[in-house]
């Protein structure tokens, strides 16, 4: 239970922020407030302040106006410094990242009482590191090893040497923090790989340049800070290193998963393996070649030079064995129907691999596994030949000569042996879902091409319930979109989220009858497709001269034709995502609105989340066709396959819920402050004709409702 002292603290903060920013209370945010604080302040804790209860999160839908910031950072902020633990701020979005760390921190530690400091937690990835500078500083010759594998230096080495030059410059006087994200230019992909590095490669304090490290300068700075704002990407990373790698270890964390219906999606990517395999043959090739220059420079040591000598068996196996899966393999892309994509796909239905394929993969398992346990044992004894208390046999100017480059084969050796590992094994129940597996046949160019082993979950809900929500001190998780047809359910199965926590749906503060939801009789079923794209043009045309109107589409092309069959004088008003930047699209939409001109934005799917034009920027938005996605990647298709195989209906589970959030993220482009008004106008006469289609418009907020039903109309 919240203690007076605590529930007193937060209150007496949200008073004075509103004092002082001379703001209203609403009735959502004070209601949020409440939840987090409730939820967090009555974790019950041993002696040593570890967890001991498992009703430590809360998962709340906040809309746009909640103020959903605010109550977080006032809410959890006292909880976690009287608990003595961390609060990560964790978003989906640079936007909202840099709105948190930028305006609303600075704005609660100066209006609020409460004292806290906080700092920005990047990865190891968006550091400059002073060794590899270094050595681009000296020329690659001074390294061997650098030029065997590090192949972008022989492109344009000139350039990266300028490049470094002035980076040495601007670090040493203070005006650069050796971060990529605060340099002043941009910077080349694979100039940047040349100048950062990984948790592997990287030595920590045996490195000579330990003290003036840019990462660990930030390292230590996140050590002092009481708030860490991060990304989901770097948190779910981080677990999947063990945690506590850059940020704190996760039972010392109170996370705030802000854009929480991103954290999913982005949970699977962490666990998706794939190889190459002529990628994977050029450097097995490589290394084959580099073996004489490796014993000659490491045999000193006798475990090195042991491990080494039963490389050359390791290479001849995977050779062989990769050689014969790609064989196996193009079998199934000479199946294929000729496809214009750059990449085309095999998927194995249930993730059944067959026999022939599984057995060849199968053998890949443990040479990988060996290779990959040799290099890691060779890495760990170079590291400690960097520590002038323990003697290896090898000189410290020879480890560190030699590091960088078995440190980068091993995590080549890694990940093709978790491939395999995932593309074989089968160790879950029969309630689980299965692993999606496919294979991908890419062309690149006439002469090279690439075959692709891939594996991944089609569900991160047992990962995330283990390693993140089971892990973890509290959490919450919260966005404007998290319930699915008004329920929680969907994001419930999809991030692992338990039934005993916490759930919410937080009233919002606009009066949404000042927005009318259509579905005008020009409305089509979008399987009539010559019928539908002939019903968006004419609606479109007959819009007001002055309207500020964003029109969404699902598919680029039908965007295109639309666009191109639309008379000249509407077609001048319109801006398309498909020939502008979004930031460009958008200033010139604010600029024709100020100018009273009309002005037409027309968008895919991601303009249908994240686009702010509040008041006259935007008064009418039109949805072409209900947002539904067809599950036709390979993860999404063994979902539903898995699904119908156990006799549900993977459209009503998955398909519909999805579209459901779809539809209210597109609904939500319209009312962004409390005085916004206008027209919602939907095109797909499905909503009304479907049995699903009661439930969609139910899912959405009150809107004033016009119906157009055959010759009469429908208003609510």
């Amino acid at each position: 239970m919240l203690d007076t002292a605590l529930k007193d603290e937060i209150q007496e903060a949200y008073r004075k922020v509103l004092e002082a920013l001379e703001l209203r209370p609403r009735y959502g945010q004070r209601l949020m407030i409440a939840e987090i604080a409730r939820t967090l302040g009555g974790i019950e804790r041993d002696d040593s302040g570890q967890r001991t209860s498992d009703e430590h999160v809360c998962v709340l839908e906040a809309g746009t106006g909640t103020g959903k910031t605010l109550a977080y950072l006032l809410a959890a902020l006292p909880v976690a410094r009287a608990h003595g633990k961390r609060l990560v701020v964790s978003t989906a979005t640079v936007a909202l990242q840099e709105q948190v760390l930028h305006q609303d921190l600075p704005m609660v530690r100066k209006h609020s009482g409460l004292t806290f400091d906080y700092a920005l937690a990047k990865g190891r990835g968006r550091y400059m590191c002073l060794s590899k500078l270094e050595q681009v500083l000296d020329g690659a010759e001074t390294n061997p090893t650098l030029s065997m594998f590090e192949q972008q230096l022989q492109s344009d080495s000139e350039a990266l040497g300028e490049l470094a030059h002035e980076m040495a410059d601007a670090y040493a006087s203070g005006e650069w923090a050796g971060d990529r994200d605060s340099w002043h230019g941009s910077i080349d992909e694979g100039h940047w790989r040349s100048l950062t590095t990984d948790h592997r490669q990287c030595t920590n304090r045996r490195c000579g340049h330990f003290g003036a490290c840019a990462f660990f300068r930030a390292r230590r700075r996140l050590d002092e800070a009481d708030v860490i704002v991060a990304n989901h990407d770097l948190v779910l990373s981080d677990l999947s290193l063990g945690g506590g790698m850059v940020l704190p270890p996760p039972k010392d964390c109170i996370y705030i998963f802000d854009e929480g219906h991103h954290l999913p999606d982005k949970a699977l990517e962490h666990f998706y393996h794939r190889l190459g395999v002529n990628a994977a043959l050029r450097w097995l090739g490589q290394l084959k070649k580099s073996l004489n220059e490796l014993t000659t420079g490491l045999s000193s040591q006798p475990t090195v030079a042991r491990l080494l000598g039963e490389f050359p068996e390791l290479i001849a196996t995977l050779e062989s064995k990769l050689g014969e899966a790609a064989r196996l393999a193009q079998q199934y892309a000479d199946g294929l129907p000729a496809s214009e994509q750059e990449s085309i796909h095999h998927r194995f239905p249930l993730g059944v691999v067959p026999e022939a394929l599984l057995s060849v993969a199968e053998q890949l398992v443990t040479p990988f596994a060996e290779l990959s346990r040799h290099l890691e044992s060779i890495s760990n004894i170079l590291r400690e030949s960097l520590d002038p208390e323990k003697t290896t046999g090898l000189d410290r100017e020879q480890a560190e000569q030699w590091l960088p480059l078995v440190a980068l084969l091993h995590g080549r050796s890694l990940e093709a042996s978790e491939l395999w590992t995932a593309f074989t094994s089968d160790e879950r129940s029969d309630n689980d879902p299965p692993q999606a597996r496919w294979l991908s046949f890419q062309q690149r160019g006439p002469q090279e091409g690439e075959i692709m082993f891939s594996a991944s979950p089609v569900s991160a809900a047992q990962t995330l319930a283990r390693y993140l929500w089971g892990s973890c001190y509290g959490a919450v998780l919260t966005s404007a979109t998290l319930t699915a047809l008004g329920r929680f359910d969907r994001i419930q199965e999809r991030a692992g989220l338990a039934n005993r926590y916490r759930y919410q749906a937080l009233p919002s503060p606009f009066d949404y009858s000042r927005a009318r939801l259509s579905v005008p009789l020009a409305a089509v079923d979008p399987a009539d497709r010559e019928r539908h794209e002939r019903a968006i043009i004419d609606f479109v045309a007959e819009q007001a001269a002055d309207e500020a109107a964003l029109v969404l589409f699902s598919s680029r092309r039908q965007l295109r034709a639309v666009a191109e069959a639309l008379p000249e004088a509407v077609g001048a008003r319109v801006l398309s995502q498909d020939r502008l930047p979004r930031h460009e699209l958008l200033k010139q939409h604010r600029t024709r609105v100020d100018a009273g001109q009309g002005s037409i934005i027309f968008g895919l799917a991601s303009f249908a989340e994240g686009i702010d034009l509040p008041g006259e920027y935007l008064t009418h938005v039109i949805i072409t066709r209900l947002p539904f996605s067809v599950p036709d990647d390979p993860v999404g298709a063994t979902l539903a396959e898995w699904i119908e195989s156990r006799g549900g209906n993977p459209f009503m589970r998955i398909s519909v819920p999805d579209a459901s959030i779809r539809l209210v993220q597109a609904c939500g482009r319209l009312i962004r402050k409390e005085i916004d008004s206008g027209r919602i106008t939907l095109l797909d006469r499905r909503v009304l004709t479907r049995r699903y289609g009661k439930a969609l418009l139910d899912s959405l907020p009150p809107f004033e409702r016009d119906i157009e039903i055959a010759s009469k109309s429908v208003s609510a």
